[in-house]
């Protein structure tokens, strides 16, 4: 297992400076830098030579490749630079929104633990009863809603009508947090209980749970179904915190919560390349390592799975 781990671990370098080559070359191919789009926000005319002056200064004067590899020699030195429209260090600046960006992954997560595994248990449990119906309906409904709809009903009513939550989020807290918590977690959840269900109606119809006619089913429930059901529960709920710790961009900026997602959005349409750099290697190193995270939870669910590759 240490072994493998190890492994994964060393192909995520190939894979960094992959990705970060492709994201640095598709942001010049979207045309104007971000000293354009400074000078655009201003309202104000700019002359030619104040533009190139200030190209020069950022180093944007210089060829593509040129540019891509005096950042990646930096990085290498343990220099991510510094933004270029704030000025400030692109560490610093990262950091500063991680805690935003783990409590909303957080509270997301576990919103959607609460809601979906018992209510596909249920499901499964009561098969084609009106209680399987109703969970189903309303699965459909979330799985059809889009995040931007779902945020601004809950707005509506949580923030404008009863005022249990802030319109947008004020700071990094449980309060602020509550309404984009929630918009992601109906989504989530409307697709994951489908899952879950369609897993333990899997394991119902196996021939133990057969035989345990006499054990008292909630024993054989939790600790054989669920346990056998895990596998695949916890492979979307990975995968989930995957998307989540990369920030939902859509979602953070209705709701103005200062996390990684916001950042990016930001960053994307000012050109600044320093932060999505940063940005994008965070994305990277997030999906491999909760990937391999996953499958070594394989191997402790079920012994019986190789890992990467199938049972033994």
């Amino acid at each position: 297992m240490k072994k493998y781990a190890i492994k994964r671990i060393l192909q995520l370098i190939p894979i960094l400076f992959a990705i970060t080559f492709l994201s640095y070359g598709m942001m010049r191919i979207a045309g104007s830098d971000v000293v354009t789009r400074k000078m655009e926000n201003t309202g104000g005319v700019v002359s030619e030579a104040a533009l190139d002056a200030a190209r020069e200064e950022l180093g944007l004067d210089k060829p593509f490749l040129t540019q891509y590899f005096v950042w990646l020699g930096k990085l290498l030195r343990g220099d991510m630079g510094n933004s270029y429209v704030s000025g400030v260090s692109v560490f610093d600046t990262f950091i500063s929104k991680l805690p935003a960006t783990l409590l909303l992954t957080a509270t997301s997560i576990l919103l959607t633990i609460i809601i979906s595994i018992p209510l596909g248990i249920l499901s499964a449990v009561k098969q084609n009863t009106i209680a399987d119906y109703l969970i189903r309906f309303c699965s459909f409904i979330g799985n059809s809603l889009p995040n931007f709809f779902v945020s601004l009903l809950l707005m509506y009513f949580l923030a404008i009508r009863i005022r249990i939550f802030p319109v947008i989020a004020k700071d990094v807290s449980l309060k602020s947090v509550a309404m984009p918590a929630i918009t992601l977690a109906i989504a989530m959840s409307a697709k994951y209980l489908r899952q879950v269900r369609a897993t333990v109606l899997d394991e119902l119809s196996k021939d133990y749970v057969t035989g345990a006619r006499g054990v008292k089913f909630s024993v054989t429930l939790w600790k054989s179904i669920m346990k056998a059901s895990l596998v695949t529960v916890i492979t979307l709920l990975m995968l989930s915190v995957g998307n989540l710790l990369g920030g939902t961009a859509i979602v953070e900026s209705i709701f103005m919560w200062d996390g990684v997602g916001k950042l990016a959005v930001d960053a994307i349409s000012m050109r600044d390349y320093p932060i999505i750099q940063a940005y994008v290697m965070w994305m990277a190193i997030i999906y491999v390592l909760v990937n391999l995270l996953t499958d070594l939870s394989y191997r402790f669910l079920d012994p019986r799975i190789r890992l990467g590759g199938a049972k033994q």
